[in-house]
């Protein structure tokens, strides 16, 4: 199993949302988050004063998935959350041990 981070811009969240649904990925967990990259944050001006906002609003997507459908978890985020432009987020990966459903007791992959 793997545990699937994906850290995104917020108003691309309901495109991830349809497209992780549309391979059948039935839960995930979201967080509003804030965070730069290589971009640093930016500039802006408010009532005449120049601020500098080093860190975005972004949102964060967990989602854990049974080993064979990875790539096509990485595919489907990959594909809805890009703009082309800068700043587009980021996806980490890594293992998940174990899991477990709290209301059945069921682990494993029958627990996600």
């Amino acid at each position: 199993m793997k545990l699937i981070s994906a850290i995104v811009k917020p108003f691309k969240l309901d495109e991830v949302r349809e497209a992780l649904a549309a391979i059948g990925i039935q839960g995930m967990t979201v967080t509003d988050v804030r965070g730069f990259g290589r971009q640093k944050g930016h500039t802006e001006l408010y009532r005449g004063a120049e601020y500098v906002v080093d860190f975005l609003p972004k949102i964060k997507i967990e989602v854990a998935v049974a080993d064979e459908l990875l790539e096509q978890v990485i595919e489907a985020i990959g594909k809805s959350a890009s703009t082309g432009k800068i700043g587009d987020g980021k996806i980490f990966v890594v293992d998940l041990e174990q899991a477990v459903r709290i209301r059945t007791g069921e682990t494993g992959v029958d627990a996600l």
